[in-house]
């Protein structure tokens, strides 16, 4: 296996496979492995295939390829690792070689490439939006249903108006009252052209509770999808630019509120450790990235929760839960709303399938998780479903069919605090 940017101040690619004993914790844990019951469809299974890669006992061929392919990247066996394996570091680090080493059959990798020519781009993103809702109106998406790929694209694209897409990106806001702290905010992609409302949900929260927020007109992607995905050399730019862009506005904390861009900025450390320009630079800006939940868990609230009688179910994100290790704090937040009748769901820590762009190319075991979670979600029977990332409410909205509404937790607390109907 071919060294990769991500990789290079590791101890040894070898030294991290030997750490895991193949104990089993990892399979209930792994979702792939629970709807199929494959070895090479688990954690251990994955890691045993690398380590065969590494000593060139296996190829890098399709057969490979499909397994890691197969991995949604879900981060659940860490948490349930007793071993402490890195197998976040190891999947990365895998598909930053496979990108580099394999090559991708025609279709496969002109979608990709597509995907990663939009997705990342914030403008992009919103020009795609404006042509979604226009294919839509004329029946046009219709045409994309000859592959489930582009089936699962323009299926899981939010029933959006013009007005909303087009909505300007968030500004920064002045503190309410005496200003306690001042923080940047990330805009994100998807989040700023579809999910508009969380970001001004976000701040409104915010600002009320004496914060400052700051929203740097010069930031762009994170770098999530494409770390994610084993594309290292754009993440590695794209991190640099959003530290360039948050660097300059001299901020307490920068705030995340879609758990895969905040897994990925906390990890720049980690991305950028070789670059003798950017390694201290992005250690630092990482020591300041905080899910709002977080955030928000760690100072006192000032501003008064007034009352909303609902039954809502959390999702756990995975790059919330089993990335960042991030549970309680939204649970937290969300009960501090007098009224709200909490529910935990079942199976909490299995993927509903969104995951990034693994419902995109991998559609049929991305649908099959989304249903799955469906099913469950419904059976609990709330009246509101609430998540804190932009894929998991895009998946979820999918399978749910509008049965339940699905929105980010900060929105409750956004018609709270303004004693405003939720929309």
């Amino acid at each position: 296996m071919i060294d990769n940017p991500i990789t290079k101040s590791w101890p040894t690619f070898s030294q991290r496979l030997q750490d895991c004993v193949h104990c089993g914790f990892c399979l209930p844990a792994c979702p792939t492995y629970q709807l199929w019951g494959q070895e090479a469809d688990s954690p251990r299974g994955r890691i045993h295939l690398m380590k065969q890669n590494h000593e060139g006992i296996i190829p890098m061929d399709s057969i490979f390829k499909q397994h890691i392919d197969a991995c949604l990247g879900c981060m659940s066996c860490v948490s349930a690792c007793p071993s402490g394996v890195r197998y976040d570091e190891l999947i990365e680090h895998t598909r930053a070689s496979l990108e580099d080493n394999y090559q991708r059959p025609p279709f496969d990798r002109a979608f990709r490439k597509f995907l990663f020519s939009i997705f990342p781009y914030p403008k992009r993103v919103r020009v795609a939006a404006v042509m979604g809702i226009v294919a839509n109106k004329i029946g046009a998406n219709k045409l994309a249903s000859f592959d489930p790929r582009l089936k699962a694209l323009t299926s899981v694209m939010p029933d959006k108006k013009l007005a909303q897409v087009l909505r300007p990106a968030t500004k920064s806001a002045s503190a309410k009252g005496d200003k306690r702290l001042r923080v940047g905010i990330l805009s994100g992609c998807v989040q700023r052209v579809y999910f508009s409302q969380v970001n001004q949900a976000t701040i409104d929260v915010l600002t009320a509770e004496g914060i400052e927020v700051v929203s740097p007109t010069q930031q762009n992607c994170c770098g999530a999808l494409e770390f994610h995905s084993g594309e290292a050399d754009s993440a590695i730019e794209k991190a640099k630019l959003t530290i360039e862009a948050f660097e300059k506005e001299n901020v307490d904390a920068i705030v995340v509120n879609a758990a895969g861009c905040g897994s990925s900025m906390k990890d720049y450390g980690r991305l950028l450790a070789d670059d003798p320009i950017y390694a201290q630079r992005a250690l630092e800006f990482s020591e300041k990235v905080e899910d709002i939940s977080e955030f928000l868990s760690r100072i006192t609230p000032r501003a008064k929760r007034n009352r909303i009688d609902l039954k809502v179910a959390y999702q756990d994100p995975c790059h919330l839960l089993h990335a960042q290790q991030i549970s309680s704090q939204p649970r937290k937040m969300i009960l501090q709303i007098p009224g709200i009748e909490l529910i935990d769901l079942q199976e909490p820590n299995i993927c509903c399938g969104s995951a990034g762009i693994y419902n995109l190319v991998e559609p049929e075991t991305g649908a099959e998780l989304g249903r799955r979670k469906a099913v469950i979600i419904k059976e609990a029977n709330p009246q509101i479903v609430a998540s804190a990332n932009p894929g998991c409410t895009l998946q979820l909205q999918r399978y749910l069919d509008k049965e339940v509404k699905v929105i980010h937790w900060i929105e409750l607390l956004q018609a709270s605090i303004l004693n405003k109907p939720l929309v």
